[in-house]
C-alpha cells in the first residue's frame, strides 16, 4: 500500500490530538507542541491559509490516518524550512512509514515549494529519530550540549540538515 501525505484538515484534529498525547510520542516533542484541540485547529487553519510557509500534514496508509508531520518557515531570505513533529501511530510503527513520509515531505518542500535547506533538531536521547533522520538523507551537523530544559533536566539536541542539491541523491536511495 502506498504512503500518502496530505495537508491536515479540521476533521483530523481529534486524531492528531490523540497522537500527540500518546506518551511514547509526547516525551520526544518540544514544549511548544499544541496540547489542546483549539491549538491544533489554529495550526491546521494556518497550514491551509499559509501553505508555503507552514504545514501540518497527515500521513496515510491505504486511506487510513497513520501519523503526522509538520514544517515551518525558518528563514525566508535563505529559503530554510524547519521540520517538526514527525509521529507515527503505534498501530503503524515498524513499517518504515516515517521514512516514506519524510521523503514525500522533502520532495514537496524542496521541489514544489523551492526551499533550499531543510533543518530538524532532535533530542539526543531519541536514538530512533536520529537513525531515521540519517536514513532519509539528513546530514548530522552538530550537537547542542545541555541546550534545553526538559522535565527538570538539561538535555542535548542533535541538529540535522538536507540541502536541495542533496535531495536527488536521497531520491535514488
Amino acid at each position: 500500500m502506498p504512503v500518502e501525505l496530505r495537508r491536515a484538515r479540521p476533521p483530523d484534529a481529534d486524531f492528531l490530538l490523540d497522537l500527540l498525547a500518546d506518551e511514547d510520542v509526547r516525551q520526544f516533542l518540544g514544549p511548544r507542541t499544541a496540547a489542546t484541540r483549539e491549538e491544533l485547529l489554529e495550526e491546521i487553519e494556518r497550514s491551509i491559509a499559509e501553505p508555503e510557509c507552514f504545514g501540518r500534514f497527515v500521513i496515510e496508509l491505504g486511506g487510513e490516518r497513520a501519523g503526522m508531520l509538520g514544517f515551518h518557515l525558518a528563514n525566508e531570505r535563505s529559503r530554510i524550512a524547519r521540520l517538526e513533529r514527525l509521529a507515527i501511530h503505534p498501530r503503524f510503527r515498524g513499517r518504515r512509514l516515517a521514512d516514506e513520509a519524510a521523503r514525500l515531505c522533502q520532495r514537496h518542500l524542496l521541489e514544489e515549494l523551492g526551499y533550499h535547506r531543510l533543518e530538524l533538531e532532535i533530542y539526543a536521547a531519541n536514538e530512533r529519530a536520529c537513525a531515521h533522520a540519517e536514513r532519509v538523507g539528513f546530514v548530522r551537523e552538530g550537537r547542542k550540549r545541555r541546550a534545553y530544559l526538559k522535565d527538570g533536566e538539561w538535555v542535548d539536541s542533535v541538529c540535522y540538515a538536507l540541502l536541495a542539491e542533496e535531495s536527488a541523491e536521497v531520491a535514488e536511495l
